[in-house]
């Protein structure tokens, strides 16, 4: 039987203190960091990108986490790149965002990432 997996979303933390709070998730318990990437698109809100990400990973390559990124984004086959670039390990994309959803998990398993996949709820 599988273990549950604690990813708290980074979502949460003071955008000023992202590295101190994500620091304490991982200390508390978190084996995943989740990293949710809005656009101003394809959801009303806009948070982190590849940079964060990038800023992360140091962090994540030094306690062992992973970086589970969410794409909520516009044609997030865009960015695949930046984000395998910027150190993510999972990246799931929405079926509403693409109209290629089985060539984003290709690309992205072939950048080396593990791939999801999920849902809006009205879908």
């Amino acid at each position: 039987m599988h273990q549950p997996v604690l990813a708290p979303s980074i979502l949460a933390a003071d955008f000023a203190q992202l590295g101190q709070q994500a620091r304490a998730a991982v200390k508390a318990g978190a084996e995943w960091l989740h990293i949710d990437v809005m656009d101003g698109h394809f959801v009303p809100n806009i948070s982190f990108g590849p940079v964060a990400v990038r800023a992360l990973r140091s962090l994540a390559a030094e306690t062992g986490a992973l970086l589970d990124v969410h794409l909520m984004i516009t044609a997030p086959e865009r960015y695949l790149e930046a984000f395998a670039e910027a150190g993510a390990d999972r990246l799931t994309v929405h079926v509403e965002a693409t109209d290629h959803l089985h060539r984003a998990v290709e690309a992205i398993k072939g950048l080396g990432m593990k791939a999801g996949v999920t849902l809006n709820p009205a879908t």
